[in-house]
């Protein structure tokens, strides 16, 4: 168990690495606007390409991960996050910018993917959940990130590039190795894999990313230019978004066990679709942050039980959950679509009605709830349809 746990100490810190240069951009977002003197369309542009990136980098990381182990993977993802994130920001010319946004996108993908692989490996050796904690390792760094914005307000903007050397620094981390008596099994066929539970939870964890995205990547834009909030204090629209979303997947896991899967996520949803309501018709930013708090606290804990839940529906080898929960991942791009460019596409001429989109959304995870329960917790849906 003690080498378990420096496991999870390194998995942990690759996903709170995720999250502190994720946020760490997003809330720069104004800067990186007035830098390059963008519009809406030109961020939801630049959002867009990024999402589509990542899509490729997570297949990427499928199809590198079924000859190598997810842990090396990984590392490379690391790096290529760090030399795209610097260009990102530190770019002299706007080809050097666009090539940072490609370097950029492929490693957000295959850390993405890889980090999940690592992660949902280790559940199955602990033979417990712990997504939960470290998905609240990705929304901790995200906090440090944001948290760090605040700090540099007035700093240039080139300067925040040195936020890159973290992951360079975790690239090194020891991370877990494959179980060799594990992939012995093989993938097997596709046709053994029940898709369709695990399309319904996929489709859950599209809501949770697209209003996670919109929230995390126009919250700051959205104080800035409609509510007037001081230009020092914008990062607030994610800092407190992150606290709330911490604490809950903190109790995540005795959450669950005390109410269940299902009752958590639908009032997480109520939550969520209220934090929004307010964020819409908020008028000042002080409303609007307390808003993005109450979307924060009630939207949380999707993104790890669909993780946790597409694992345990997929079953068998290693590697075959690593292709699932890789392809599973694609799930979090299409979020993010609806999320960062419809949200911007929306609300082109008003900020404001773009987050009626996820607000609106958010309420499918209603329906939705019932298929990330456990066999033995409770009927399957086509049970309890008979």
């Amino acid at each position: 168990m003690p080498t378990l746990h420096r496991y999870r100490l390194a998995i942990a810190a690759g996903f709170a690495t995720q999250g502190f240069v994720f946020i760490g951009l997003t809330t720069r977002l104004p800067d990186l606007k007035d830098r390059w003197d963008l519009s809406e369309l030109g961020i939801s542009g630049v959002l867009l390409a990024i999402v589509l990136l990542a899509g490729a980098g997570s297949v990427l990381a499928e199809r590198l991960s079924a000859r190598t182990a997810s842990a090396r993977v990984l590392r490379a993802g690391l790096v290529l996050v760090a030399g795209g994130a610097a260009l990102m920001l530190a770019a002299p010319a706007w080809p050097a910018f666009l090539l940072g946004v490609g370097v950029y996108g492929v490693g957000l993908g295959m850390v993405d993917a890889t980090t999940n692989m690592q992660a949902v490996a280790l559940e199955r050796r602990y033979g417990r959940t712990i997504l939960p904690s470290f998905h609240g390792s990705w929304t901790f760094g995200g906090l440090v990130g944001a948290a760090l914005t605040l700090a540099t307000a007035d700093l240039d903007l080139p300067w925040t590039a040195l936020i890159t050397v973290l992951p360079l620094v975790v690239a090194g981390a020891r991370f877990l190795p494959r179980d060799p008596e594990a992939a012995l099994a093989g993938p097997g066929p596709d046709l053994a894999i029940p898709w369709r539970p695990i399309l319904m939870v996929g489709l859950g964890m599209v809501v949770f990313y697209m209003v996670d995205t919109a929230a995390q990547t126009w919250g700051a834009v959205y104080l800035d230019e409609v509510v007037d909030a001081p230009s020092r204090w914008v990062a607030l629209a994610t800092l407190p978004y992150l606290v709330a979303s911490l604490l809950v997947r903190v109790a995540g896991d005795s959450l669950v066990e005390r109410y269940g899967v299902t009752p958590v996520l639908r009032v997480g949803a109520v939550v969520a679709c209220g934090g929004l309501v307010v964020v819409t018709a908020a008028p000042t930013w002080p409303v609007a942050v307390l808003g993005f708090t109450l979307t924060g606290a009630g939207i949380s804990v999707v993104a790890p039980l669909s993780f946790s839940a597409a694992a345990r529906i997929a079953g068998g080898s290693v590697e075959r959950v690593d292709a699932v929960i890789a392809r599973f991942n694609q799930f979090n791009y299409v979020g993010g679509l609806l999320g960062a460019v419809l949200t911007g596409v929306v609300g082109k001429d008003e900020l404001r009605f773009g987050f009626v989109v996820p607000m609106v959304l958010v309420l499918t995870l209603l329906p939705l709830a019932r298929w990330f329960a456990a066999r033995t917790e409770a009927e399957t849906p086509q049970e309890s349809a008979a």
